[in-house]
């Protein structure tokens, strides 16, 4: 009962921060391994805990997402969706040990792009490297968002300022519905193989879609720096925390 309770408060959290800045999956993922279960299925079931609130921001923003071209929307759609099956395959064949020694970087990775992520979007702005809709980008970023979900959302953010969008809401309509079909094809692979916790998944579904709607309002109360902060804190402890267990074994 203890284990389902910092279960659902570390979701609840998650949900919480992912509606006010992004970033819940530091919490969900390191609360699952606490609790025991293993790396992968945790990584697998913690896709699936905050898999609906990728939903809910798409409809929020389905106003912005159907304002943009049908032809341009559904092709990077596929790319997307491919790139979010290749990611999710690779997390099926990789074991709890190699998965382990991922992680650490995974979580590091994804703490410096979301601490780093309005440089690196303003770079992106700047850089003549972008093509609109390249594919091999888009192809990259979903694969890593299959593997590996956190931080995806920055990464999606930083990927739409290299294509030259400007518009934030509808950067944010897009970055929800892309997150969406990378999170459907993954708990669908997931649900497949058998790899989801679902106990602890649907607790944790539940408490997350409830810090989603909580996190709206605390959105209009809270300093988003000391929200960004908090994130960055808690994804770099995470992450120290990791490359401990990696080097303890």
């Amino acid at each position: 009962m203890t284990g389902y309770l910092l279960l659902a408060a570390a979701a609840f959290a998650a949900g919480v921060l992912n509606t006010i800045a992004g970033g819940g999956t530091f919490l969900t993922f390191p609360a699952l391994v606490y609790t025991g279960v293993p790396v992968v299925a945790a990584n697998a079931t913690s896709a699936v805990a905050v898999f609906p609130g990728y939903l809910g921001g798409a409809i929020g923003f389905r106003r912005e997402i159907a304002a943009l071209a049908r032809k341009r929307l559904l092709r990077i759609a596929a790319v997307t969706a491919l790139g979010g099956l290749i990611g999710s395959l690779l997390l099926l064949i990789s074991s709890n040990r190699a998965f382990s020694i991922v992680v650490p970087f995974l979580l590091a990775t994804a703490t410096l792009v979301f601490a780093f992520g309005e440089r690196l979007q303003a770079w992106a702005r700047q850089s003549r490297f972008g093509k609109p809709d390249g594919w091999v980008a888009t192809l990259l970023v979903s694969l890593y968002g299959g593997y590996f979900n956190g931080g995806l959302g920055i990464v999606l953010l930083a990927l739409f300022a290299l294509w030259g969008m400007r518009d934030l809401n509808a950067m944010n309509g897009l970055k929800n519905g892309l997150s969406f079909v990378v999170s459907a094809i993954s708990v669908a692979a997931f649900a497949a193989a058998g790899l989801v916790a679902w106990p602890q998944a649907v607790v944790m579904m539940v408490a997350a879609t409830l810090g989603g709607y909580a996190g709206a309002p605390l959105a209009r109360a809270l300093p988003e720096k000391a929200v960004r902060a908090t994130v960055i804190v808690v994804g770099a402890a995470m992450s120290m925390i990791f490359f401990a267990r990696l080097f303890a074994v």
